[in-house]
């Protein structure tokens, strides 16, 4: 008899089958197929370092990517729903959609936990994948607001402390590269010499995305600070004796064009590498102790100068003046402004909350006063570098402008009676949140005069004040 199967995938992946038999001695079998599970539509592809990776190491038999000018970020499933969220669309893409291939060996971009038998039996891998969602969400926040980071490192490095990635796996997943990659954009990221664990944790992560993106077209950024790949670690326990760790490549190199001696028979070390090795490690220990004999000297021999009390001559003030503003395009509540305040740079671009008390008209030619020593960060995608400084009520419904005195000059810098010091730098003023320790004291008085308390706030033609002279106000 002749044997007919027709076979169909359907938007999930089952198989629907028809047999008909009818007498005959040939056999005939035809497939029909749809390729691509989803189609991800990006207008471009490399602007998104996270989206091109994951893209690149999907099967193009599973993922179809369609690259148009102004196209917005977008994921098409069989089904013909779309996903349009970022994060939705790379955990996605990495899980049920393209049926777990990406979390599978070698990339377990999930963490291996998106199995529904892993997901639907075990609570860790449940709360894994909750975990990546959250920490993806943490990364968005780092790009929209990095001024978030100085606290984040520290919450991080504590984390990492007792952990080897984000959530519970044996390599980088999903949410770790999305973190890292946040990071490394950053302008702000500083890491400093205590964050042991971060920088561990962002050298495996970054390692782990060159090796997958090696054979693709897309390049991973350098990591700040690292000028080779950093080696796989080599666990001594304390007891071995006469190790030789292996050398980074550019020493062995080094050592293999420079050292003609020949190495001793059977691999082992030379009498003159054994002595070589002991009196390195006496070194050392000389070292150690020196140290040690060092730390324990009372404190008082110690070199500490006094400590500088923290006041409102921290912060650098200016006069300047409002050249511009515009309303902008995403958030309704901020205006965007170019303001002078006296630098040869030129004048900075500043984003206000005022949209709800003033019109554009009352901003252009103003003169204001600016808070200088912040450092830049994007707001709702504009870099503002600044702020404009105004006096509020206690519900901050009624908001006026604080202003200098007719005459003074645009650049300068405010001073306050009594509190006399230079400014402290950017990233100090943000790592030591000094803004948010003085603010409390910063004011209007009965007169609308600005003061921090009990210091007047002077221009070189007189006293700074609100505007229409709210009285009693916060200014900030």
């Amino acid at each position: 008899s002749e044997l007919s199967l027709q076979t169909k995938c359907d938007p999930i992946g089952k198989t629907a089958a028809q047999v008909s038999a009818t007498s005959s001695t040939t056999a005939t079998t035809m497939v029909v197929s749809n390729a691509a599970l989803a189609t991800l539509s990006v207008a471009d592809l490399q602007k998104d370092t996270l989206v091109a990776l994951i893209a690149s190491v999907a099967s193009s038999l599973q993922l179809k990517i369609v690259e148009k000018k102004k196209a917005p970020l977008s994921l098409t499933l069989l089904s013909e729903e779309v996903l349009t969220e970022r994060n939705a669309i790379l955990r996605a893409i990495c899980g049920m959609v393209l049926h777990n291939a990406l979390d599978g060996a070698p990339y377990y971009l999930l963490g291996g936990h998106s199995a529904p038998s892993a997901a639907s039996q075990s609570p860790v891998a449940a709360l894994a994948l909750a975990g990546i969602s959250s920490w993806m969400s943490v990364a968005s926040k780092v790009r929209q607001d990095p001024s978030s980071e100085s606290d984040l490192l520290e919450q991080l490095n504590k984390y990492l402390q007792t952990r080897a990635f984000l959530v519970p796996s044996a390599s980088p997943t999903l949410a770790d590269y999305d973190l890292t990659l946040a990071l490394m954009a950053s302008k702000d990221l500083s890491l400093e010499s205590h964050h042991i664990h971060v920088r561990r944790w962002m050298e495996q992560c970054h390692a782990s995305m060159t090796a997958m993106a090696a054979g693709t077209k897309v390049s991973i950024p350098p990591l700040e600070g690292e000028t080779a790949p950093t080696p796989m670690p080599v666990f001594f326990y304390g007891t071995e004796e006469n190790v030789v760790l292996p050398k980074n490549p550019t020493a062995a190199a080094a050592g293999n064009k420079n050292d003609s001696k020949p190495a001793a028979a059977g691999g082992g070390l030379s009498e003159d590498e054994k002595k070589a090795a002991a009196e390195k490690r006496a070194q050392k220990n000389a070292e150690k102790a020196a140290k040690k004999k060092k730390n324990a000297q009372p404190a008082k021999q110690k070199h500490q100068g006094p400590a500088r009390e923290l006041d409102v001559s921290a912060l650098d003030i200016r006069v300047g003046k409002i050249l511009k503003a515009w309303h902008h395009d995403e958030a309704e509540k901020l205006f965007c402004e170019e303001v002078d305040v006296g630098e040869e740079s030129g004048p900075r671009k500043i984003a206000s909350g005022l949209r709800p008390f003033y019109k554009t008209e009352d901003l252009t030619g103003r003169h204001v006063l600016v808070l200088c020593n912040l450092k830049a960060r994007n707001l709702v995608g504009f870099p503002s570098h600044g702020m404009v400084i105004c006096a509020s009520n206690d519900d901050h419904t009624k908001v006026e402008f604080v202003v200098p005195p007719e005459g003074a000059k645009i650049g300068e810098r405010i001073t306050f009676e009594g509190f006399a010091g230079e400014p402290e730098p950017e990233n100090k003023v943000a790592k030591k949140k000094m803004f948010e320790k003085i603010a409390p004291d910063l004011k209007t008085n009965e007169e609308g005069v600005v003061v921090w308390k009990s210091g007047t706030a002077m221009t070189s033609a007189g006293p700074v004040k609100a505007l229409n002279g709210m009285p009693n106000a916060h200014v900030s």
